[in-house]
């Protein structure tokens, strides 16, 4: 038996088995997730109360709701409480804009650059708004083709816009750290609505913008 396998059993008949009971005096911030996360540290054959560990589940588990906090966030509600009247007609794009997400195959980060266009319908919106909602789909256990639609639409549908474009860049730390282990590999993935989809030289000068 390795040594991994016999610390393994040596927890699992010990105290460590048992449910997470905090001292008195320690902060507790979700029992439920703190505890799941303190028996996956036995599972890889570390000892949650060690000095360097003993405050990792509270850590993980407020780290985890931050990370996934856009299941509780709504996309309609951060575009409506921005949009004004303006008669503009021109492109806008918001470039550059850096979104954090986790794969959900691995739970792993994937991150990168999000490169946002659209063509007002008589209505703008905030330009903070937009990486607003860039964040309520990344901030999500994600593939990056969902979320990539998933911005696409959103705008669409709440902007009014004649069209919108969105364009994705990013490292997938799932192929980076493990499996193939391509460090320098980088994936895009574009979703075109509207005027965007119909017209190649919307679609075009919108490209031209984004280009490094």
């Amino acid at each position: 038996m390795s040594e991994k396998a016999k610390l393994s059993q040596m927890l699992a008949h010990s105290h460590y088995a048992t449910s997470f009971e905090p001292e008195p005096d320690e902060e507790v911030y979700d029992p439920a997730k703190e505890d799941l996360v303190r028996r996956m540290l036995m599972e890889i054959g570390e000892d949650p109360d060690r000095e360097g560990l003993r405050r990792t589940p509270l850590r993980v588990a407020k780290a985890l709701d931050f990370l996934t906090s856009g299941y509780d966030l709504s996309a309609e509600e951060i575009i409506k409480g921005a949009v004004f009247a303006e008669d503009v007609k021109e492109m806008v794009v918001v470039r550059d804009i850096e979104f954090y997400s986790m794969c959900e195959h691995h739970m792993l980060p994937f991150f990168g650059h999000a490169h946002v266009g659209y063509l007002p319908n008589g209505k703008v919106v905030g330009l903070s708004k937009v990486a607003r909602v860039v964040d309520v789909f990344a901030r999500r256990l994600q593939v990056q083709e969902r979320l990539t639609n998933q911005i696409a639409d959103a705008l669409m549908e709440h902007l009014g816009a004649h069209g919108v474009a969105v364009v994705l860049e990013a490292s997938h730390t799932c192929m980076m750290m493990r499996g193939v282990q391509k460090q320098r590999s980088t994936t895009v993935s574009s979703a075109m609505r509207g005027t965007f989809d119909e017209d190649p030289r919307t679609r075009a000068e919108f490209m031209s913008f984004i280009k490094n």
